[in-house]
């Protein structure tokens, strides 16, 4: 540029107008957030209402056999042991025997699963006798149990008893020793003690595999059950389906499967229940 010439100067470019806002993009259920509590109550239902259809289309149709009641029949007979009183009577006597030996089992797996699982001389010299006997039919036990403690309630209780305690061992135990032990290394650094440690970190850190245990030991305990009040006895819902046996009522037997059923489902619903409120913490996967 020439010494006597002046810079020209340029005006800026004007700056782009900021983009139009669009239509907004539609929301999406984001990954990860589990649905609403009346979509999975329906999901459910819906499985168990298609066990119903294919129940009543099967007597329909004659798929079971023509001994099979079907659905309407087994309400009615429901009906009729409701209205003589003898169904409530039977199921509080079921209820009571359950109740006392879960009451009894699974506070006793529980221990033994904590005791094994925080100290290793306790398992050395548990969990040999304890594998031992867990690889016993314990339904076969009834006649041992009866000849050891008499046909009254006693055999019936130790025998939903034992039930129980392996698979709380088993799953309490194995949820210990899956902890993570870099998080009991960060936790001894940071100066817990043993009773700290247990309650901070093994403990939660085991609650997931503890509970899966207790699932189990309600099943094995409903299961044990159904075999104990079929041997020397005169009460309960499982005297009722052997005595609509030897009547040929097959109506009956039925109102006490689909009970034997439901209880299960209840007391399964109520540990899952127990569950989500003691793992709210706890960010899973929870299926897509």
């Amino acid at each position: 540029m020439p010494e006597n010439q002046a810079p020209v100067l340029t005006a800026p470019a004007p700056a782009a107008p900021p983009p139009e806002p669009g239509p907004a993009a539609p929301r999406t259920r984001a990954r990860g957030r589990r649905p609403r509590g009346a979509a999975v109550a329906l999901r459910r239902v819906s499985g168990l209402a298609a066990v119903l259809l294919l129940w009543w289309l099967g007597t329909r149709q004659g798929w079971f056999g023509s001994t099979t009641p079907s659905p309407g029949s087994v309400r009615e007979a429901a009906v009729e042991l409701l209205e003589s009183g003898d169904f409530g009577h039977h199921l509080l006597v079921s209820l009571g025997r359950v109740g006392r030996g879960l009451a009894l089992g699974i506070p006793l797996g529980l221990v033994l699963g904590l005791a094994a699982g925080l100290t290793r001389w306790v398992e050395d010299v548990l969990d040999p006798p304890i594998q031992a006997l867990r690889m016993l039919p314990h339904l076969a036990l009834a006649p041992v149990f009866i000849i050891w403690f008499g046909i009254g309630e006693t055999s019936k209780t130790m025998l939903i008893l034992i039930g129980p305690v392996f698979p709380l061992y088993i799953n309490v135990l194995h949820g210990i020793r899956g902890v993570d032990n870099r998080l009991v290394e960060a936790a001894r650094s940071c100066g817990l003690g043993r009773w700290g440690l247990t309650r901070r970190v093994i403990l939660p850190g085991a609650l997931p595999q503890i509970f899966v245990g207790l699932r189990q030991a309600l099943g094995i305990g409903w299961l044990t059950l159904v075999v104990a009040e079929q041997t020397a006895t005169t009460s309960g819902i499982g005297y009722l389906m052997t005595d609509a046996r030897e009547f040929l009522r097959t109506d009956v037997m039925f109102v006490v499967l689909v009970t034997y059923a439901l209880l299960g489902v209840l007391s399964d619903l109520l540990v899952r229940l127990l569950e989500r409120r003691a793992l709210a913490w706890r960010r899973g996967f929870a299926g897509v």
